[in-house]
């Protein structure tokens, strides 16, 4: 008799501790089901390449010496070099940080980019670390990560808790290593270091780019409409500058310590003023003088056209969903919307513009500053914010003549694209060895 073959092995658990990651988990169950996709190169991608977790000890201020955790994951390899951000929060943990990889897998497959998804994470409060602390985590991070790191094989980027200046010290610390000037190790870096204009501002104009193509589709015009924002960091501010900018009204803001409204809408510059001090340090929208204060728990359920969760994971939810009061939904954030809350704004009509479409303008321009740097040739804004519009724009249409065709939802129409790009490079190369 032949042997008995062998048990399959058990679904991986090690990352299912995290909420966040069995979200996207079963998000690609869902995709695999909708396109049938092949069951073996859908469990290649349940599960991330590589995962590296580190122990980060640094030398406090007060001479005292602290262990950090920080993490590294690679969803995939597939399509190029792994890309994707690195955040500084108290929060991170390993099921987080591979969720936001296999995120970024899709959200490059739908911008047709040469790259698949990473995304790293140290877990640690920027807001209580000193300027020489957060550098000192940073270099032994990269020291840490040297070994799966490199400008063809994972490069990173701001997210966030990061900033300009952390990319800068990474790029030394790993240029040290290597022995020579390497800007394209990391994208996101001062434009002195060979960073891209318009790069820190390109979520925030890739969010608004699809808003307005939204308002479009459904005939609203832009000063008919309003919007709330959730989070004022990078692509907060930046959407409500860029919505401002194209005559809607902002009625109202918040962030992790407060929440501002104002029914005329908020002076958009004057609360950048406010939240930005002169020395840049930031302070929080709390206390601005020229709105009402607001419970931050009010937010989201503010009346409005646009609604933009541009801060955390998971905040609308199947308890909160029923009570968004919004025409149109437009994820600044990445995964700020659970399956279950998918259904109730689909039930109630809620036109969605998923995460891994609206916020994909960062890794577009992120992607733009990768191939300069490796040219040796620099672009100016002009032509930056002209290509990362017209990629937008592409990628917006893309979707929706999904959605349409198949008659499915927005979230699931993207995702499709994205898992579908990156499943057809995986047979094509086939399976080695």
């Amino acid at each position: 008799m032949p042997p008995p073959a062998p048990a399959k092995c058990p679904p991986v658990t090690l990352f299912s501790d995290s909420p966040t990651f069995r979200m996207a988990a079963d998000q690609l169950r869902q995709v695999a089901a909708a396109i049938d996709l092949d069951p073996g190169i859908a469990e290649r991608l349940s599960i991330p390449k590589r995962s590296l977790v580190a122990s980060i000890p640094i030398r406090m201020d007060d001479g005292s010496v602290h262990t950090f955790v920080g993490y590294r994951v690679q969803h995939s390899l597939t399509s190029g070099a792994s890309k994707g951000g690195l955040r500084y929060a108290p929060h991170v943990d390993l099921g987080e940080v591979a969720a936001l990889a296999m995120w970024m897998t899709w959200k490059c497959g739908i911008m047709n980019l040469p790259f698949a998804g990473a995304k790293g994470g140290v877990a640690c409060d920027p807001q209580v670390l000193s300027v020489g602390e957060k550098e000192r985590i940073t270099r032994r991070f990269t020291e840490e990560v040297q070994a799966v790191i490199g400008p063809r094989i994972d490069v990173m980027a701001p997210d966030m808790g990061t900033d300009e200046q952390t990319m800068a010290w990474i790029y030394d610390t790993y240029s040290m290593k290597v022995g020579y000037a390497c800007p394209e190790i990391v994208t996101g870096k001062p434009v002195e270091l060979g960073g891209c204009v318009g790069r820190r501002e390109a979520t925030g104009r890739g969010v608004v780019y699809c808003i307005q193509q939204a308002l479009d589709e459904l005939g609203i015009t832009a000063d008919q409409a309003t919007a709330v924002v959730q989070g004022f960091g990078n692509v907060g501010s930046v959407t409500c500058d860029e919505l401002a900018k194209i005559g809607v009204r902002v009625v109202a803001v918040g962030d992790r310590y407060g929440a501002v409204r104002h029914p005329e809408g908020l002076d958009v510059h004057a609360l950048h003023r406010h939240v930005y001090a002169p020395d840049n340090r930031r302070r929080t929208v709390a206390g601005f003088p020229g709105a009402e204060a607001i419970d931050p728990a009010e937010l989201l359920s503010t009346p409005c056209t646009v609604l933009v969760p541009a801060a955390m994971e998971r905040v609308i939810t199947a308890e909160n969903a029923p009570k968004l009061r919004c025409r149109v939904l437009a994820e600044g954030a990445n995964g700020p919307t659970t399956p279950d809350a998918d259904e109730v704004l689909q039930a109630n009509g809620v036109y969605v513009i998923p995460d891994i479409l609206c916020n994909a303008g960062g890794v577009t321009v992120s992607y733009f500053e990768w191939v300069q740097d490796i040219q040796q040739f620099m672009w100016d804004e002009e032509d930056v914010n002209k290509e990362l519009r017209k990629l937008m724009l592409r990628a917006f249409a893309r979707v929706r003549k999904e959605a349409k065709d198949r008659n499915l939802p927005n979230r699931l129409a993207a995702l499709s694209l994205g898992v579908q790009k990156v499943a057809n490079e995986k047979a094509k190369r086939g399976l080695f060895p």
